[in-house]
């Protein structure tokens, strides 16, 4: 089953304030390097936007971040199909455009799972099913597609 990561769990990863969901968030992305897992080219840049603009992190610190990921995973761009798809779930579901364009690339990527702290937990939207991973009662399905 292919997983996907939003950026929330990306930055959660390198940010020592996030605490206990920063332990979380490195276990998770350290165990999907053994599953079936994609990342969006727009989660990194999100990543790197949000790096650079809130944390102020400088540029030789995010590069080996990024150069990491990108070796361990696949990174799968949008399309234009996934711009349509993106406007269509704005139109009939409320999601934000990028939040939309965000589950439209990872959909076409084949993700049954988005692992996302920001949208609806356990909302499944076609073939993907948003799931938070801070939320304990989520646990056993993260185990079975990510080796513990």
């Amino acid at each position: 089953m292919r997983i996907s990561f939003d950026t929330n769990i990306l930055i959660y990863a390198v940010d020592p304030s996030a605490g206990p969901k920063q332990d979380r968030a490195k276990r998770l992305l350290e165990r999907a390097t053994e599953a079936d897992t994609v990342l969006t080219l727009q989660a990194l840049g999100e990543f790197v936007h949000t790096m650079r603009r809130r944390f102020k992190t400088p540029w030789p610190e995010l590069r080996p971040v990024l150069d990491l990921w990108r070796e361990a995973f696949p990174v799968a761009a949008a399309e234009i199909a996934d711009y349509d798809a993106a406007l269509a779930v704005c139109a009939d579901h409320g999601l934000s455009f990028w939040d939309s364009m965000l589950w439209a690339t990872a959909n076409r990527a084949g993700c049954a799972i988005l692992l996302t702290e920001d949208l609806q937990d356990g909302r499944r939207l076609e073939g993907v099913t948003f799931v938070n991973p801070f939320d304990p009662a989520n646990d056993r399905l993260i185990d079975a597609v990510l080796p513990p």
